[in-house]
């Protein structure tokens, strides 16, 4: 299939205007308490060690990075597209990197372990983001995969800067065409103002 320049620009301008879209977010209390126990159970139930290369994909301003270099984990590096979230980030001390999740500028099978908690979501083509987080993972590497469920009171499929949100099955079938085993599948359940909300996750293994 060959693309045209003039479709090509096209793309290139709605990905630009997507990116304008973006808003820095601080960290919410209950995402910083998720993510500390997420990553405790995935860095010792899944043998990170400590010197693994990890990849946080879409950052924020650094719940994921402050746990990891608390745990002595010093070999991590964060990605976002928002400039406020960039610099908050680097004033802490962290690796952080301005690039888009759908193309990963690291070399194929660099990181031990990708992170990826509510960034996908984002993507306006999953498939072919998964399959860039696939490519930067090395063999043997972990992915941890969180995305929101759909038709819940929170109703995320309306946010506007979610472009991806889809049934358990099609997150499934997605990750298992990117040629990665899933190891583990979780659901969060909790309560939200206007009712409950949940949250599916994925943990991911490269062969």
């Amino acid at each position: 299939m060959e693309i045209k320049s003039d479709q090509l620009a096209r793309l290139v301008s709605f990905i630009n205007k997507i990116e304008g879209e973006t808003y820095p977010e601080a960290p919410m209390p209950q995402h910083t308490i998720i993510t500390a126990q997420v990553l405790e159970c995935i860095l010792t139930q899944f043998g990170v060690k400590s010197e693994a290369r990890i990849l946080d994909i879409g950052c924020g301003q650094g719940p994921a990075l402050d746990y990891l270099r608390e745990r002595g984990y010093l070999s991590a590096i964060g990605l976002t597209l928002n400039d406020e979230d960039v610099r908050i980030c680097r004033e802490k001390g962290h690796d952080v990197r301005k690039m888009d999740q759908s193309f990963l500028d690291f070399p194929d099978g660099y990181f031990d372990f990708v992170w990826a908690r509510h960034v996908i979501e984002h993507s306006i083509f999953p498939y072919f983001t998964l399959t860039e987080f696939t490519r930067v993972l090395a063999p043997g590497g972990t992915l941890y995969l969180e995305v929101p469920a759909p038709e819940t009171t929170c109703h995320h499929e309306t946010n506007p800067n979610h472009y991806s949100v889809f049934g358990h099955g099609s997150w499934t079938s997605l990750i298992e065409r990117c040629g990665l085993t899933i190891r583990h599948e979780g659901r969060y359940t909790f309560p939200v103002p206007m009712g409950s909300d949940e949250y599916w996750s994925f943990v991911c293994s490269k062969p």
